[in-house]
Formats: C-alpha cells, sequence, structure tokens
C-alpha cells in the first residue's frame, strides 16, 4: 500500500496515530505536545490509498543551540507499525522539510530515538553530540539537515 498523499493538517488529524504509536500504553494527554499550540507550528500527515494516516510529524521553530540560521524542529514523527519500511515516515519528513524551507529555515533538527538513526541518516540528517535520555521514550540524539529540498 503506497503513500497516496501527504497534506499540513490540524493536530486533530494526526493525533490519534502519535499517541497510539509514540505514547503506547500512556494517558492520552502524554501525546498532547506544547508547541502542538505556538506560533508557526504545523503537522503533516502521509495518507495510505483509502485516505488513513499512516504516518506523521509535528513541526515548530525552534532554534538549534550555537546555530545562527533560521531553525524548525521536529517530533511526533511516527508510522503505523503495520507500515513501517514502507514510506509513510519518510514521506511526512521529506514533506514537513519542504515546508520548513517554504517558511524560511536554514536547518532543521530533532531529538529523536536512537533506534530511527538509520532512518534519520538515510534522509540526510547527521547525528551530534552524545546519546541522552528523554522520559518515557528512552534513548536519543540530536538530529541536524540543512538539505531541505529532498524530493
Amino acid at each position: 500500500m503506497p503513500v497516496s498523499r501527504t497534506a499540513v493538517v490540524p493536530v486533530e488529524e494526526i493525533f490519534a496515530l502519535r499517541w497510539a504509536v509514540l505514547r503506547t500504553g500512556l494517558p492520552r494527554e502524554t501525546a498532547v505536545y506544547p508547541e502542538d499550540v505556538r506560533p508557526g507550528t504545523f503537522h503533516i500527515a502521509a495518507y495510505d490509498e483509502s485516505g488513513a494516516v499512516q504516518g506523521c510529524g509535528t513541526f515548530f521553530p525552534d532554534p538549534l543551540p550555537g546555530e545562527a540560521a533560521p531553525a524548525y524542529r521536529f517530533r511526533g514523527m511516527g508510522s503505523a507499525p503495520e507500515v513501517r519500511g514502507r514510506g509513510f515516515g519518510a514521506a511526512a519528513l521529506t514533506a514537513g522539510l519542504r515546508e520548513c524551507a517554504a517558511r524560511g529555515a536554514g536547518l532543521v533538527w530533532c531529538n529523536g530515538r536512537t533506534s530511527a538513526t538509520g532512518f534519520y541518516q538515510h534522509l540526510g540528517f547527521t547525528l551530534t553530540g552524545e546519546e541522552f535520555t528523554v522520559e518515557p521514550s528512552g534513548p536519543h540524539y540530536v538530529f541536524v539537515t540543512k538539505d531541505l529540498d529532498r524530493q
């Protein structure tokens, strides 16, 4: 089942997937991010052919410490377990990168799960710094890209 489209959507469109995939077994409110209501925040959904959201991400203006370039950060990247490896996460992320570039970002970064290192590196991100822990998600690295025009 291929990705049929991506879109900038209201948070309500991606919330169920975000909660199910990234906060499995935790209360609903753990999937509400303070950035969801910040100015400049946008959410990306990647849809399958039936119109179901199978991939998502949330992007918001946030400077990367030590960098002068205007930056966006993302969090809440995820894809439904039954479609992992089929391009839904990559589609959501690349659509988000293009939208960040259109909004004037010079770089995009995240605190990404260590287990997703290969995914981020495959999409042109560089791992920076030391591994750290984010509760309740576990070990993370900072990933950064200035390659915002990925297709």
